[in-house]
């Protein structure tokens, strides 16, 4: 059945049409006219995409910001109602959590409302740039959380006892930090540096990475540099030396337990090792997502930046943003179900999840190293 509502319906009946659209009809011919100073010229060069994309972006980022309220929201809660969560390296966690859950609750509701209305853009100029400037906040707040994550994992297992301890509050600096490093960049656009405009399927707005002048261009150089080049740079530089020093570890237990003739060496001091890997490779995979889910929005909005538009065509540009803003849904799952101090917290609080996680028993040595090294995590 033919899309019976938006400006779409003007154009059915023809003979010649595409989709429901006579030939020579563009995107932006939806748009309504206080709109279209915010869309770049480049997407005057393509027709309306079938309606069925915006319907169908529509129901998966609804199904997305409603496993986002379930993760995120539960790792608030816990972090909120259980005492022993309240450690440094999870209030890195929590504040990952409230930036993600503040993305899709600030983002969909407006985006799928517009793919359902006629898949435009169908508030005010001003909202458009605020809903591009908080899609800023979150995003780039994301990545150096996850890259101050990502440092203090390598402190912890390469630097060990040895190295600066993470306390709460240098846990909450480096919150304040990266909040602060994304609003600074967020908010320059208002104050003449860099802009917000309509992007893709022309039912969203972000950066403008396609105006080719020096305030346009370099504001974008310096976000790709800065929010994007430099975390990763950081983040790979912590897990190169994670590796290898597990793989060190374990060769100089391996060598250690052939010498005294014995199967393992997992007691004490290796129960505590144990632990600070099983966070590490938590920690290493959402860092993985991280870095799938935002690079072929990177790489697009880099391509734009340089002058080389060709290929960048409305869904190819909305494709990548929705796998973006779909890593905000895979955070809290992943350290809520594979940390057993969350784990615990679940069971305890919200028993009607499902998760029956038992307390490991073990001899006080251990497990006064294993506490220590948890409450790290």
């Amino acid at each position: 059945m033919a899309n019976s509502t938006g400006p779409q319906m003007a154009f059915y009946g023809s003979n010649d049409m595409s989709y429901g659209y006579p030939e020579g009809v563009s995107i932006v011919d939806f748009v309504r006219p206080e709109i279209k100073p915010y869309v770049h010229p480049h997407w005057y060069n393509y027709p309306p995409v079938n309606p069925m994309w915006h319907y169908l972006l529509g129901v998966i980022y609804l199904f997305l910001c409603v496993i986002s309220i379930i993760g995120n929201g539960m790792v608030i809660y816990l972090f909120a109602k259980c005492q022993a969560l309240r450690t440094p390296a999870n209030i890195l966690v929590v504040n990952l959590a409230l930036s993600d859950l503040i993305m899709l609750t600030t983002n969909v509701p407006f985006f799928t409302y517009n793919c359902f209305n006629g898949g435009v853009w169908m508030f005010s100029p001003t909202y458009c740039e605020i809903y591009g400037c908080l899609g800023a906040i979150t995003g780039v707040t994301s990545i150096w959380l996850l890259c101050m994550i990502s440092f203090d994992r390598y402190n912890i297992i390469c630097n060990g006892f040895n190295g600066p301890k993470m306390t709460n509050g240098k846990a909450i600096f480096l919150a304040i930090v990266s909040w602060a490093i994304s609003i600074g960049f967020a908010i320059a656009p208002f104050f003449g540096w860099g802009k917000y405009i309509l992007e893709g399927i022309l039912d969203s707005c972000s950066y403008d990475y396609l105006t080719q002048d020096f305030n346009t261009r370099s504001y974008n150089i310096v976000i790709f540099v800065v929010d994007y080049f430099l975390p990763a740079a950081i983040i790979i530089f912590s897990y190169v030396f994670i590796v290898k020093a597990i793989f060190a570890h374990e060769a100089a237990m391996r060598a250690q337990a052939k010498k005294m003739n014995v199967t393992t060496l997992r007691s004490g001091e290796a129960e505590s090792q144990r632990a600070e890997i099983r966070i590490a490779k938590t920690a290493l995979v959402n860092v993985s997502l991280w870095f799938i889910c935002w690079t072929p929005y990177a790489i697009i909005s880099l391509q734009g930046v340089m002058g080389d538009v060709s290929g960048i065509s409305p869904l190819v540009t909305t494709l990548p943003a929705l796998l973006a803003k779909s890593c905000s849904c895979y955070n809290p799952f992943v350290y809520a179900i594979s940390h057993p101090k969350y784990r615990l917290a679940i069971t305890q609080y919200i028993p009607w999840f499902c998760v029956h996680e038992t307390e490991t028993k073990s001899n006080d040595d251990s497990q006064s190293n294993s506490t220590v090294a948890q409450d790290k995590a």
